[in-house]
């Protein structure tokens, strides 16, 4: 049998040439007995330990076998030719479109890579038995039959698990950045007065974060004032001063001023210790008293009222 081999055409991967019967039989097993397959794909999927009664009723886990079962009948008819086939055709868009559906669905309910591939490869169960149960069908052209099918699943297989990891990487993509929007948020204060709470640490992509938000929203709501809060910064190095004395030195750019708060006793000493030089850049040992501070130099005086 020739070997699989790359289309020079296309550079897609193209199957070897196989006798017509080989998907003749095969669809005709899925078009004579598609309820059948697909109860006993389910039955397969619960022996191996992926059905995942626990995230997906069976009227949804059947749902889901037909429609992914329809797609592939139809792949299977217009996509095969000459026993060539690449899922990338748009012979099979339903499939990949069902895929996607389907791998969304299952990604959001946490079912892993592993179960999603394992839950495809058990379609082979019951289409090797009734490829066996066939008349006609045994000896050579049994193996290459088997063959086919193999091929036809396993290359459904791992088209899923492209899909499924696409869409987990797409989910966890938005959640860093879901992550880093909520680690950095800007709040406006008082009319022209913005502060940003800093908590936790603060690398090099995370300062670079935090300045791009900050000097965008000092854009957006015309700011004069930004109050930097470090309270919540458990420990302030070298590096760490870089990162605030550099956002300090952009919002001056930006033609606001900036007043870092949150400076305890602890900190101060070690800027000292460090020689770190805070130069023009305010600095309070609390929010409050660097709130103060910005309403003051925006034209703003607190002032106690006494009760009548």
């Amino acid at each position: 049998m020739p070997p699989i081999g790359l289309s020079a055409a296309s550079n897609e991967l193209r199957f070897p040439h196989m006798p017509q019967t080989a998907t003749a039989n095969i669809l005709s097993i899925l078009e004579t007995d598609f309820s059948g397959v697909v109860e006993e794909w389910l039955g397969t999927q619960v022996k191996e330990g992926v059905k995942r009664s626990d995230l997906f009723s069976d009227s949804e886990s059947r749902a889901q076998n037909q429609e992914l079962l329809k797609a592939f009948v139809k792949g299977i008819r217009v996509g095969v030719v000459n026993e060539e086939f690449s899922l990338e055709d748009d012979a099979w868009e339903d499939l990949r479109a069902v895929l996607s559906d389907v791998s969304k669905e299952r990604v959001g309910r946490g079912v892993t890579p592993t179960e999603m591939a394992t839950f495809v490869l058990a379609l082979k169960a019951p289409l090797f038995k009734r490829l066996e149960a066939m008349p006609g069908v045994e000896g050579g052209k049994l193996v290459r039959e088997v063959l086919m099918v193999t091929r036809l699943v396993d290359a459904f297989a791992i088209y899923t698990n492209e899909i499924f990891i696409g869409e987990r990487d797409q989910i966890i993509e938005r959640q860093r950045q879901e992550m880093l929007e909520l680690s950095t948020p800007v709040v406006e204060l008082w009319d022209r007065v913005l502060t940003l709470p800093l908590i936790g640490t603060l690398d090099s992509v995370r300062a670079q974060e935090v300045m791009e938000n900050l000097l965008q929203t000092i854009l957006e709501r015309q700011a004069e004032v930004v109050i930097m809060d470090i309270t919540g910064v458990g420990t302030v190095d070298t590096q760490v001063a870089q990162h605030l004395l550099r956002a300090a030195a952009a919002v001056r750019l930006m033609g606001a001023e900036c007043i870092i708060s949150g400076i305890s006793p602890m900190i101060a000493q070690t800027m000292v210790q460090l020689g770190i030089d805070v130069g023009t850049v305010s600095t309070r040992s609390s929010i409050r008293a660097a709130l103060s501070d910005a309403l003051q130099k925006v034209g703003y005086v607190i002032k106690t009222t006494e009760a009548s």
